[in-house]
């Protein structure tokens, strides 16, 4: 197990992701702030949903997730239709615009990593993608309401949990084609 030291440098390292996901909001379009990013990349991601998962996905409350949802649905990037199950509900699906919208998103997030690792070398890369996705897997579904239960630090990850082993990759099944994009804060920019 690594030592106080090191997990102390490591939070230190991790606070300056901040700055990495500045930028990454900072290239978004004026009319798309990082929580409709959100919307629209977890809606690539999962498919159709009711807005009450959304709000899950999202980790923000009702409130928030409606503001959002209606900034969106205002542009033509989402449709809200009834809930064939609960005609109180709306299911919310990505519009032919949205998911334009969505892939100008991924395109812009690529070339901003693209521009900003040119020196990096692919096996870099990889390797920030592993243990990236290892540190997630880690920590479970940060958007969970509850985090996977743990007996002790250092033990193993709960059963059913995702398990990183040298020189493997964890990928979602389902990938959304902006996955940088969920990295965003929700809520860093409301909706005017």
């Amino acid at each position: 197990m690594a030592e106080l030291a090191q997990f102390e440098e490591l939070a230190r390292q991790l606070s300056a992701v901040g700055a990495v996901k500045r930028d990454l909001a900072r290239i978004l379009p004026h009319e798309c702030p990082s929580g409709s990013a959100a919307v629209l990349t977890l809606l690539g991601r999962h498919g159709s949903m009711r807005m009450s998962k959304l709000a899950e996905l999202l980790a923000v409350d009702m409130s928030v997730t409606s503001r959002h949802v209606a900034h969106v649905a205002e542009r033509g990037w989402i449709e809200r239709s009834p809930d064939p199950a609960d005609k109180r509900s709306r299911i919310l699906h990505l519009t032919p615009t949205g998911e334009a919208t969505l892939q100008d998103l991924s395109r812009r997030s690529t070339e901003l990593l693209t521009e900003r690792l040119s020196d990096w070398t692919d096996e870099e890369v990889d390797q920030l993608i592993r243990l990236m996705t290892r540190l997630r897997a880690s920590f479970g579904d940060c958007r969970a309401t509850a985090p996977p239960p743990r007996s002790a630090v250092g033990t193993a990850p709960a059963q059913g949990s995702p398990k990183a082993t040298a020189g493997s990759t964890l990928v979602s099944a389902a990938r959304a084609p902006t996955p940088v994009l969920d990295a965003l804060e929700p809520t860093t920019r409301t909706p005017a």
